[in-house]
């Protein structure tokens, strides 16, 4: 994607972390319900170029899909798309492109939250070299003629008890609805995505006051430098925390000044 449609997808990328990161959104049930709108966009040229229309403004495009998908999906799945159609895209199928991918990133966070994302970052991969030197199996995931019921029966047969759900049902989108790509390159799409997502620390910061933005930003450029990896916070505030903050990445807690301890670690890692 390039312009419009890089700035959007990364917009809408922080508002979907922003609902899996709420306990209250099933991150599997989201990926499902995007991938049904990714789908419903991709079959209905019109309605996505009516969507894209850059000459309608973003409320009325919004608007729309609220009618469209509102008593069809769940209310943070109506809200994503409404936030979509919003921007600005260089193309009206960048929007199916970005879906498809907030698709897949809910069920990569799905796998995450379960505990299990490194095993499906394994799992695309170990399945990307199975079909590479399978010419036979290959062939049946890509047969265009047969059927997607029949396609996700042999899939099922592959990995059904033998692989993470997520990576199951990211595989079967896959072979069900390729969009144009090759299953190698779909799976390796995949598998970028797994890593990426891998990579991404978080750290729950519980502050006694409520961060301002430029302090958010602050203690997450902090956070990354420590640790030497991209940081997502995720805020909580109770009066009742010791020290004014308290920050946990994985099984490490900081507690009392974050200015101190990141200036503790610079002493460290000069010494």
């Amino acid at each position: 994607m390039n312009g419009a449609s890089r700035d959007a997808l990364a917009a809408a990328r922080e508002r979907l972390d922003a609902l899996t990161d709420s306990t209250s959104v099933d991150a599997g049930s989201l990926a499902d319900e995007l991938a049904a709108v990714t789908a419903l966009l991709d079959r209905e040229v019109g309605l996505r170029r009516v969507l894209t229309d850059p000459a309608q403004s973003g409320e009325a495009k919004a608007e729309l899909a609220q009618r469209l998908l509102g008593s069809q999906v769940s209310g943070p799945t109506a809200d994503l798309v409404a936030g979509l159609v919003r921007s600005r895209w260089s193309q009206s199928r960048d929007l199916v492109d970005a879906l498809e991918e907030l698709a897949n990133l809910a069920d990569l966070t799905a796998a995450q939250q379960a505990g299990t994302l490194d095993s499906v970052e394994d799992e695309l991969f170990r399945f990307g070299r199975i079909v590479t030197s399978n010419t036979e199996l290959r062939a049946a995931l890509t047969n265009r003629k047969a059927t997607s019921s029949a396609k996700g029966e042999l899939l099922g047969s592959l990995l059904g008890g033998r692989a993470a759900a997520q990576t199951e049902r990211l595989v079967t989108r896959l072979v069900a609805a390729p969009r144009g790509r090759s299953l190698e390159a779909g799976l390796e799409s995949l598998s970028k995505l797994a890593a990426e997502r891998r990579d991404r620390m978080v750290a729950v910061v519980t502050s006694a006051v409520p961060l301002s933005d430029p302090q958010k930003r602050r203690l997450g450029s902090a956070l990354a430098k420590l640790y030497g990896r991209s940081m997502h916070l995720n805020l909580d505030v109770d009066p009742e925390v010791l020290g004014g903050i308290r920050v946990q990445v994985g099984d490490e807690v900081i507690n009392g000044s974050l200015a101190d301890r990141i200036a503790d670690a610079g002493r460290r890692l000069a010494g």
